[in-house]
């Protein structure tokens, strides 16, 4: 049920982009035991004066590959949080070589009743999830 929204700058290539969400798409079912097909993603990309994201006074150096991902999940265990961060950053490191100071990620909660997938209905209220 997460939603992965990220946020990058434009210039990766398709391949690129697909990777991203292959690796996130993997990572969140593997940290959140999420069901498969549970895949919600969408790519914002923007231009270089369009983000800043800051080190937030941690000393760490960003570069123009920084990646911004935010979940919008159930509400999730600390040990399901940690991991999926720590498994994300790996990942998107080994598989694609992003630095892990590139890599930012923010899980939003919110609950069943949150969510209307079609028709205007609460499908997890009604019984149709």
């Amino acid at each position: 049920m997460p939603i992965i929204k990220i946020d990058i700058f434009k210039g990766r290539t398709e391949e690129e982009i697909k990777q991203i969400l292959d690796i996130s798409y993997e990572v969140m079912l593997d940290s959140f035991q999420a069901p498969v097909g549970d895949k919600y993603q969408i790519v914002t990309q923007h231009e270089n004066f369009e983000m800043e994201i800051l080190d937030t006074g941690l000393g760490i150096s960003r570069t123009k590959n920084i990646i911004v991902f935010t979940l919008i999940t159930r509400p999730r265990t600390k040990s399901q949080k940690v991991n999926f961060y720590r498994n994300l950053a790996n990942s998107l490191n080994t598989r694609l070589g992003v630095r892990k100071e590139d890599i930012m990620i923010n899980l939003v909660e919110n609950t069943d009743e949150d969510w209307s997938f079609f028709g205007g209905e609460a499908q997890f209220l009604n019984g149709s999830l």
